[in-house]
């Protein structure tokens, strides 16, 4: 695995405070500004880096160059009892997502399950956060979106898909709920982002050149290059990989109205959308499932934690390496996150000291490390 180093640690609660104010001064009122901050630190908490605070600067370009509101009006266009599309109003992903949540959850108290798609949104952070609203209320959540193209579908040489990707969370009793989140590319980008800024190679299969053969270059996305669908190659099933993707895009772009495929806009913000765009920004799509309306609930949680048990007592290949569960290391993560801090690297701390400095927010708690 390829990791950052050198890192300092910081305080929750220093780094909390230094977020929220960043979104206040772009524009969001304070319940925005707290909603967001917590998303992006719930990655950072997990071990998710690259889609914590490192990702911060991004949304303030976006801001810039007018591709996100602020203060937006966040309206449901189209409604059934147990669905409804949601005009996000070219919110902050991190707002319209958890918004789009709870009203799945509202409509599954309702109907049993409740599904949300949204358009006109941006970069939603990571799924687990929004999932696992629904789980905290002994639902099953799910959520999914698409991204900018930086994946080609198998066989092909162009960059047609994002990373897409999909998030269930399941509550559980005696353990934390179980979290299936991750790409449906190979790799997603920001383990790219790591080896480059560590100018190392990466494994072969996460990427192919621009002539679409399979590189250890970290830098190949900049080349003209692409990532790959889960799976890598088609021997080892990246048509699966690419089917998943597709299935992300359709119900994130096509059924919400949003752009799909190439179109889905980019989040760096030197790179303009493609135009003329076929939807309304990037799209989501998010579900609740109340699990007694399938079975009582204490016979649910009864099974699940059942279930854990008898995978973590699986017979091992490595007596040293324990059997994992889907969520288990980026609850462990948290933990210990929360009592000794979290992590940045170099080039974040700058990253971050430049922003301070451009909007005129104190960032000395970066100097104290």
């Amino acid at each position: 695995m390829i990791t950052d180093s050198p890192v300092s640690y910081f305080k929750f609660s220093d780094l909390k405070s230094f977020a929220e104010q960043v979104f206040l001064k772009i524009g969001c009122n304070t319940d925005d500004a707290q909603l967001a901050t917590s998303v992006l630190l719930k990655a950072d908490l997990r071990g998710i880096d690259s889609h914590g605070l490192a990702r911060l600067s991004g949304y303030v370009r976006l801001w810039q160059k007018n591709r996100i509101n602020t203060q937006p009006f966040l309206k449901i266009i189209h409604e059934t009892p147990s669905t409804a599309t949601l005009d996000a109003d070219s919110a902050l992903g991190l707002i319209s997502a958890p918004h789009a949540m709870k009203i799945a959850i509202k409509k599954a108290n309702n109907c049993g399950s409740g599904w949300v798609a949204v358009k006109n949104s941006n970069h939603f952070g990571i799924g687990s956060y929004h999932a696992l609203l629904a789980s905290e209320q002994n639902m099953i959540g799910f959520a999914i979106t698409n991204a900018s193209p930086l994946v080609a579908p198998t066989f092909s040489a162009e960059r047609l898909l994002g990373t897409n990707p999909l998030c269930w969370a399941f509550p559980a009793g005696k353990y934390p709920p179980i979290v299936i989140d991750m790409a449906t590319s190979t790799a997603a980008n920001g383990k790219l982002e790591i080896a480059q800024r560590l100018n190392k190679p990466i494994p072969l299969g996460w990427v192919q050149d621009k002539m679409g053969q399979v590189t250890a270059d970290a830098h190949a996305l900049k080349n003209g290059g692409a990532l790959l669908p889960l799976g890598s190659s088609r021997e080892m099933g990246s048509h699966k990989g690419f089917g998943l993707s597709a299935v992300v895009d359709l119900l994130s772009g096509v059924l919400s109205g949003a752009n799909y495929g190439p179109w889905v806009p980019p989040f760096v913000a030197f790179l303009d959308p493609l135009t003329p765009p076929v939807g309304d920004g990037i799209g989501h799509f998010v579900g609740a499932l109340r699990v007694d309306a399938f079975r009582p609930m204490e016979e649910f949680i009864c099974h699940i934690d059942q279930w854990i048990d008898r995978f973590k007592s699986a017979k091992r290949i490595d007596s040293e390496q324990a059997i994992i569960i889907p969520g288990e290391p980026e609850f462990a993560c948290e933990t210990e996150r929360n009592s000794t801090g979290i992590p940045l690297v170099e080039a974040v701390i700058v990253d971050l000291k430049k922003l301070g400095e451009e909007l005129g927010i104190s960032t000395d708690f970066l100097c104290l490390y």
